[in-house]
């Protein structure tokens, strides 16, 4: 059955998923959402059969209905390939009761390589099924790992430039070098005087600035996303769920229909959200465990009903979870608020003006897949160093958020359904947060020092999208206020 999108403020608006990953965000400054979830088609059993790229070809077909299926294997082919360091593509490594999904085997070390080595090929597709003549402008805010692997997919795609703005104190050394020695004359890169919410509001902005969009249509382009907000990184998601299931299930750590719970840590709520989907997809899932850090926004909405951004900001050592405004969860809502774009449309109206809202009980009613829960930093830094004692395991800060949580959870519940925890971030990508954690003797030394020593304490070799930043030029300098990304657009595209 073909799958069409419409927004989440305007359910008139019916689009193919191609026509979707190409506009990125509606007009109205909603969300794309699929007019139905489909069921998985295949069995459980037949996917652990599968390996990653079959799985993928089989979660994604039947949400991309407009693409061929030549078409969308070349997509699947060119995606999940050398560019990561394991076969498996997403392998899960037992630890401390746990499975951790490890995420982070792509070119630039987090898992936002999982989507983002695909949506390339998903957009310039999608260009030539439409017959789009248009440079296709990207335009993404991040809050650290989005935007390097943003730039890595799409540096040197024809008929595409990409502009990235990331909070300028608000990312890790590491996040940072990634970013601006990206080479590319199609790359731009900016950081702003802001936090990623400051960034993520600029860009939604640039996307509804009508007279921009028409300069733009004269000069021969048009803007597209690759953040979490394009479908085209969302469904890209799913599979790797859908994938660690079957895996269990192949290995016989568990049996078919055997439910699993699955931990999240969540700023954006784009990666949850794919779970959500999965579990809705017909995917064996207990509970959703959503991870939050000092920005607990999420975790007091899912105990209260109520979204509220009115809050300090805290910059943390998980900074991709440092959000106050999580713009996937908006799918969410219009989810469970029955499809309603108008209700939906008043939520976020709300969330603008007031930066709150509250969601009716009926609605609350209907969030018992999922369980909040939140780490400080100083959890966060105990959970690191107790993995690595009790197993030899080194964990990135966002993924010991999640564990930490699921601990918490573990103890409240006593549910000892299998866990699946996502691992976001390779820990060389914060290796000052993660050797501190191990052992505070480690905070005097500089950071390329501090990624030896923890390739020699893990046993693991340095990534190469590590080495490869040790004496890369820096490329990208530019730097602005969160009220002057407009002009940066301008002067990147020769507008102004």
């Amino acid at each position: 059955m073909e799958v069409l999108y419409s927004s989440t403020r305007d359910s008139g608006i019916r689009v193919k998923a191609s026509e979707a990953i190409l506009k990125g965000l509606p007009d109205d400054g909603g969300l794309f959402v699929p007019d139905h979830i489909p069921a998985l088609e295949k069995s459980l059993a037949e996917l652990s059969d599968m390996d990653y790229q079959e799985v993928a070809y089989e979660v994604m077909r039947l949400y991309l209905t407009d693409f061929t299926e030549e078409e969308l294997k070349n997509c699947i082919s060119n995606a999940y390939d050398s560019k990561f360091d394991t076969k498996e593509i997403a392998p899960l490594t037992h630890a401390d009761g746990s499975y951790f999904l490890e995420l982070f085997h792509g070119a630039t070390i987090a898992f936002k390589d999982m989507a983002l080595s695909i949506l390339p090929h998903l957009m310039t597709a999608s260009a030539r099924k439409n017959n789009v003549k248009k440079e296709i402008v990207i335009l993404t805010a991040t809050s650290g790992d989005t935007g390097k692997a943003a730039l890595s997919g799409f540096a040197g795609v024809e008929g595409t430039k990409i502009i990235v703005f990331y909070p300028k104190n608000g990312v890790s050394p590491i996040q940072e070098l990634q970013m601006v020695t990206q080479k590319g004359e199609n790359t731009y890169v900016v950081g702003i005087h802001g936090n990623f919410d400051d960034a993520q509001t600029g860009v939604k902005n640039i996307f509804a600035d009508k007279e921009l969009e028409e300069r733009m249509d004269r000069q021969g382009y048009q803007f597209s996303s690759a953040n979490s907000i394009n479908i085209g990184r969302l469904v890209p998601q799913i599979v790797y769920y859908v994938y660690a299931y079957t895996r269990l299930l192949k290995e016989g750590k568990i049996t078919e229909g055997e439910k699993i719970n699955i931990v999240v840590p969540t700023g954006n709520f784009g990666n949850i959200l794919a779970a959500f989907y999965a579990k809705n997809m017909g995917l064996p899932i207990h509970r959703l465990i959503c991870a939050s850090n000092e920005n607990k926004v999420l975790y007091d909405f899912f105990r209260t009903g109520i979204y509220d951004k009115n809050r300090e900001f805290a910059l943390t050592s998980s900074p991709s979870m440092d959000i106050l405004i999580s713009s996937n969860l908006e799918r969410l809502i219009y989810w469970i608020g029955e499809n309603d774009p108008e209700k939906n449309a008043c939520f976020m109206k709300a969330l603008n003006g007031e930066g709150k809202y509250e969601i009716t009980e009926g609605m609350k009613g209907q969030l018992g897949d999922f369980y909040g829960g939140y780490a400080s930093e100083k959890e966060t830094a105990d959970t690191i160093r107790s993995l690595w004692d009790k197993a030899g395991y080194v964990v990135d800060t966002h993924t010991a958020v999640a564990a930490c949580v699921y601990h918490k959870y573990l103890g409240e519940t006593g549910d000892k359904t299998t866990a699946v925890i996502a691992s976001t971030a390779s820990p060389f990508k914060f290796a000052r947060s993660v050797m501190s954690a191990i052992d505070e003797k480690y905070d005097a030394m500089a950071d390329f020092e501090l990624v030896d020593r923890l390739s020699g304490l893990a046993k693991v070799t340095v990534p190469p999208a590590i080495e490869e930043i040790r004496s890369a030029p820096v490329l990208h300098d530019n730097i602005c206020g969160k009220d002057g990304m407009k002009q940066m657009v301008e002067r990147f595209l020769k507008l102004a």
